[in-house]
């Protein structure tokens, strides 16, 4: 195989669950080679280096192997590379928004602090 569906692919490499998310992903503009947008269609080849964008994480890969087929992770992890640029811009990104979000108490109100909200509001008018 020389040549393979972009859309397939990814969904073969474990980056999205179902071919119609990869799809999805495709058209909303989070997939790019050499920094354009791709078409779901798009067939890539051994070598392709792809921009992929998952969440807060962007991810630049590199194809080292083809395969249609949705295999287990260990398989698919060997069907790309990630460069090292792109791993250290993650790990350095990933501690950045944890030491933005280290102070940040992330409980809901109980019903208590809900009356005591709900009262300041009303007192605030």
């Amino acid at each position: 195989m020389e040549k393979l569906r972009i859309d397939k692919w990814l969904w073969a490499a474990r980056f999205f669950k179902t071919r119609t998310l990869a799809k999805q992903a495709i058209e909303g503009g989070k997939i790019h080679i050499g920094g354009q947008r791709v078409k779901a269609s798009r067939e890539i080849t051994v070598g392709t280096n792809l921009s992929i964008r998952q969440g807060w994480d962007l991810v630049e890969v590199a194809v080292t192997a083809l395969c249609d087929r949705r295999r287990d992770a260990e398989f698919a992890r060997t069907l790309y590379r990630e460069t090292e640029h792109s791993i250290a811009r993650r790990g350095r990104e990933r501690a950045e928004r944890q030491a933005a979000n280290a102070g940040v108490q992330r409980q809901r109100p109980n019903k208590k602090q809900r009356r005591q909200i709900h009262r300041f509001l009303r007192e605030q008018e």
